[in-house]
C-alpha cells in the first residue's frame, strides 16, 4: 500500500494509466489463447490471469468501493481472479488457475477496455483516497508485468520447440569485465527505508536507522564465466559451500546448473524469450535461487550482501539506468556498471517488518504484510522491470528455492 498522500495531477495519472495499461497488451500480444491460458508451475501463472487479475484489482478497489453505483463486468470473475486478498472472500485454488480455459482471452481483453473506459472517465471525480488505490494499482500491475514476462519464459520453457517469444537479432556478446573492484561501503548508523517522496510500497517504510559495519560491495555482478568456474570446479557437488537446506534442495531436485541453462555439443546454452542461444561468459548470471547464490558467495571467499548494506550503496543512485523494460519486446540481461538493472541481486536479510511498521488498514493492507515469514528479500530492478519502477528502497521477495524469475547477484566481504 502506498505510504503518503498522493503527488501527482491527474492529469499525469491519467496518462500513466494509458501507458501502464497499454504494456501489458503489447507485453501479451504475441501470444495465442492456448499460450496465455497455460500454467507451467504453480509458482507461475497464467498470462491471461495477469491479465485479468490486475483488471479485477481496478474493478474491485477503485470502481467497485468508490463510483457510486458501478456494477461489475461480471460478478463471477471476482473468484476466478482474486489472488491472495482473504477479505475478498473464496477464490479459485492457486494451483489450479492454468485450468481457466474460460473466460477466453479476448473476453479478458474486453473487460480490460471496460475497465480502462470506465476508470478513465471517472478519474477527475474519485477522491483523494481513490487516486492513491489507481496509483498503488499502476505500481501493482507493473509488478505484474514483470511476472508476466518471467511467466511466460516458463512456459515456453516446457515446449521441447523451446519457441521465442520474440525473434531478436543476436547481440554482440557481452565483454567479459575486468575482474572485481571492491567499494567500500558506509559504516556506522545509516537511515534505511523509504524517505516519503513518491510512490512506496508499505514494506518500504518506516524509515528507520541501521548500524553498518565495516564491508565492500563488488562493482558489478557475477557473471556467467565466473559462475561456469564455480560449476567446473565441483560447486554444486559439494556440501562445502551450501546452506543445509540448500544442499538438500540441490540434491532432491539434482541441480547442476541456472534454471534454463541446457547442455548441447557446443556447450552449455541458455534459454530465454528470444529463444535458446549459447551461454555467453560475460553476461551477469541470472535464473538463481537464493540457495546458489549464498553458495557461490562462500566458494568465491565472500558473501551475499546485507539489505541494508546493498540500499546504503544505492542511496542517490540513478535507480532508472541499467537495462530494464521500457517495451515489450526481447528481453535479456547483458550487464554493466549500474546498482540497477539486468537481474535482480539476492541479499542475505530475510524479509521482515521495520521497526514501527504497520499494515494499512482494510483489504488493501493485506499487500505485503502477510508475506514477510521464510522469504529473502532481493534489490535492484531486471531487464524485466518497467523502468521507473524500482528505487533503492524497493524489497523484492522471493523463497529460497526460487529462481525463475531474473535473480543474479552482487558479492560482498567484510571491510
Amino acid at each position: 500500500m502506498a505510504t503518503q498522500a498522493l503527488d501527482v495531477a491527474v492529469d499525469d495519472l491519467a496518462l500513466r494509466f494509458r501507458k501502464v495499461r497499454a504494456l501489458s497488451r503489447a507485453i501479451a500480444a504475441p501470444l495465442s489463447d492456448a499460450d496465455a491460458t497455460i500454467q507451467p508451475h504453480p509458482d507461475a501463472s497464467p498470462a491471461k490471469w495477469h491479465l485479468a487479475h490486475t483488471s479485477w484489482f481496478f474493478e474491485t478497489f477503485v470502481l467497485r468501493d468508490h463510483m457510486s453505483g458501478y456494477r461489475a463486468y461480471d460478478e463471477r470473475w471476482g473468484f476466478l481472479f482474486n489472488s491472495y486478498y482473504d477479505g475478498e472472500g473464496e477464490r479459485h485454488a492457486r494451483p489450479r488457475r492454468g485450468m481457466l480455459s474460460r473466460p477466453s482471452l479476448d473476453d479478458v481483453l474486453a473487460w480490460r477496455d471496460h475497465v480502462d473506459a470506465t476508470l478513465e472517465s471517472a478519474l477527475p471525480g474519485l477522491s483523494e483516497p481513490a487516486l492513491r488505490l489507481v496509483e498503488l494499482g499502476l505500481n501493482h500491475e507493473e509488478q505484474h508485468q514483470e511476472l508476466m514476462l518471467t511467466d511466460i519464459l516458463a512456459t515456453f520453457a516446457e515446449n521441447p520447440l523451446l519457441p521465442a517469444m520474440w525473434d531478436a537479432t543476436p547481440a554482440p556478446p557481452a565483454p567479459v569485465p575486468p575482474p572485481v573492484r571492491w567499494i567500500e561501503g558506509k559504516s556506522g548508523i545509516v537511515l534505511t527505508g523509504h524517505a516519503g517522496h513518491g510512490f512506496a510500497f508499505d514494506c518500504e517504510s518506516p524509515r528507520h536507522e541501521v548500524l553498518l559495519h565495516p564491508h565492500a560491495l563488488a562493482d558489478r555482478l557475477v557473471t556467467n564465466g565466473e559462475w561456469q568456474l564455480f560449476m567446473e570446479e565441483g560447486g554444486y557437488a559439494s556440501a562445502a559451500h551450501w546452506l543445509s537446506d540448500g544442499w538438500t534442495w540441490v540434491r532432491e531436485n539434482r541441480i547442476e546448473a541456472p534454471l534454463y541453462w541446457r547442455r548441447s555439443e557446443g556447450g552449455w546454452e541458455r534459454f530465454g524469450l528470444d529463444g535458446s542461444r549459447p551461454v555467453e561468459p560475460g553476461e551477469p548470471v541470472c535464473h538463481i535461487s537464493y540457495y546458489e547464490a549464498d553458495a557461490f558467495a562462500r566458494w568465491a571467499g565472500a558473501r551475499l550482501p546485507t539489505e541494508a548494506e546493498w540500499e546504503s550503496a544505492a542511496d542517490g543512485a540513478d535507480a532508472a539506468a541499467g537495462r530494464q523494460l521500457d517495451e515489450a519486446g526481447p528481453v535479456r540481461p547483458l550487464g554493466g556498471a549500474s546498482l540497477f538493472g539486468d537481474v535482480w541481486q539476492w541479499t542475505m536479510s530475510a524479509f521482515l517488518p521495520y521497526p514501527g511498521f504497520e499494515s494499512a488498514s482494510g483489504t488493501v493492507g493485506e499487500y505485503n504484510g502477510k508475506f514477510m515469514s521464510g522469504q529473502m528479500v532481493l534489490k535492484g530492478a531486471s531487464c524485466a522491470t518497467p523502468r521507473g519502477h524500482s528505487r533503492a528502497s524497493y524489497r523484492n521477495f522471493f523463497y529460497p528455492h526460487q529462481r525463475w524469475q531474473f535473480t543474479g547477484l552482487r558479492l560482498a566481504r567484510n571491510g
